[in-house]
């Protein structure tokens, strides 16, 4: 039993040992948006796109802060409203003149829900309609639950034009106030990140992509050149499935890029390149202050993330217990039977888990002592993630603002 038990712990100390070296480094949160001051020598046409459903209670706080971004080009604001039922429209207006700038915000009525669209990318596409009337040069997306840092769509932008990418993207700080979501939402970060190293998603010679919703800038003739938001229309996981269609389109873009006074701000060939990285400026004001909320959150596309296989499936309810329980569990056992060489290996491995996931909690500012709780956290997640697919196969599965999609992600 005890070489068992110890060959176990080998294996799962073994893949630690890979996932710190050969796994895209994706443990660290160095990949950030600089904070330089350089000064951009031209200023591209920039259109954000908002679907809001029933955001009356954050639309204040999160289009203010749109409207007040200090990019010194042209900036309009897409908002669409989606259906709402609790005057979101009439809020959104209401702070476009409070800030002094109604003639910057455009509010679109959406349309009703057509077969085959999810309800979000339907809205998207609405607003990418009436927002290429503009013919901007960049298409910002993000959500009606995120409060824009003044700079975020400057730094995106300059990013976008000095390093020629297609695809920019932040994954925007999640509201991490409550306990649990101290104990679970940094986790999901760090999941995120080892699901899609962001080393791997920005290198341009790896397949990896991916994006986060909240925050995507988007050149508008990679939105043409990979078919529009259509093509990702039935997409749960759409920051994810528009990045990868993005980065796989490759093929020559428009060799120039309009930006104010009809100036080139671009006279490379598009590549397919994206960037991912992470915000600590710009935040999300969704709350999941309970493990309820958080774990629906999780359950609504966890198994969406395995292709609605049932073999990844299984292969995820084996191998998350053993590289993450297994540890704590031989120290205790090691301990028990006084079989110090499973305790220490024990020791060393959950030492391992910790160091990689301490860069994450540091960066959310919580206590160390939730770095040594990864082993309860993973199997919290292998929950929620079993739970995903029973939802799925009850027919439950991707619920969100009263609706439900069907399981043809196409990620």
């Amino acid at each position: 039993m005890d070489v068992i038990v110890l060959g176990l712990m080998l294996l799962s100390l073994t893949i630690w040992l890979v996932l710190l070296g050969f796994w895209g480094q994706f443990w660290r949160t160095d990949q950030q948006l600089e904070f330089t001051e350089t000064q951009l020598e031209s200023l591209p046409v920039v259109c954000a796109v908002v679907p809001a459903r029933n955001e009356a209670e954050l639309i204040p706080t999160s289009l203010r802060s749109l409207l007040l971004q200090d990019y010194p080009g042209s900036f309009n604001v897409f908002l669409v409203d989606d259906r709402s039922t609790d005057r979101t429209a009439n809020f959104a207006e209401g702070v476009a003149h409070a800030v002094g700038k109604p003639q910057q915000l455009h509010i679109i009525s959406g349309a009703s829900l057509p077969p085959g669209w999810s309800g979000k990318l339907w809205a998207v596409e609405q607003g990418i309609k009436s927002a290429s009337l503009l013919a901007p040069d960049y298409f910002l997306l993000t959500d009606a639950d995120i409060e824009h840092d003044p700079g975020n769509l400057r730094r995106l932008v300059k990013k976008a034009v000095q390093e020629d990418l297609d695809l920019v993207s932040v994954m925007v700080r999640l509201r991490c106030e409550s306990f649990w979501e101290k104990l679970l939402i940094p986790a999901f970060v760090f999941f995120f990140q080892k699901l899609y190293p962001f080393r791997w998603v920005n290198n341009p010679n790896n397949p990896t992509a991916a994006a986060a919703g909240g925050s995507i800038l988007i050149r508008r003739e990679a939105l043409e050149r990979i078919g529009g938001i259509q093509v990702i229309r039935q997409a749960l996981i759409d920051d994810c499935a528009l990045a990868k269609a993005v980065k796989k389109s490759g093929g020559q873009g428009d060799k120039g890029t309009r930006g104010q006074g009809d100036r080139k701000i671009n006279s490379m060939p598009s590549q397919g390149r994206i960037w991912l990285g992470l915000s600590g400026l710009t935040r999300s004001l969704r709350p999941y202050d309970s493990l309820a909320t958080i774990w629906d959150m999780v359950a609504r596309t966890a198994y969406t993330q395995l292709n609605y296989s049932p073999l990844i499936l299984l292969g995820t309810l084996v191998g998350m217990p053993l590289i993450y329980l297994t540890p704590p569990v031989c120290v205790i056992l090691g301990a028990v039977s006084s079989n110090w060489a499973i305790a220490l290996t024990g020791i060393l491995g959950w030492l391992l888990m910790t160091f990689a996931y301490y860069p994450t909690i540091r960066f959310y500012k919580c206590s160390v002592w939730f770095a040594f709780s990864l082993p309860a956290i993973a199997f919290l997640y292998t929950l929620m993630t079993l739970d995903s697919a029973l939802r799925h196969w009850q027919g439950r599965g991707g619920a969100w603002k009263g609706r439900v999609y069907p399981s043809s992600d196409n990620l």
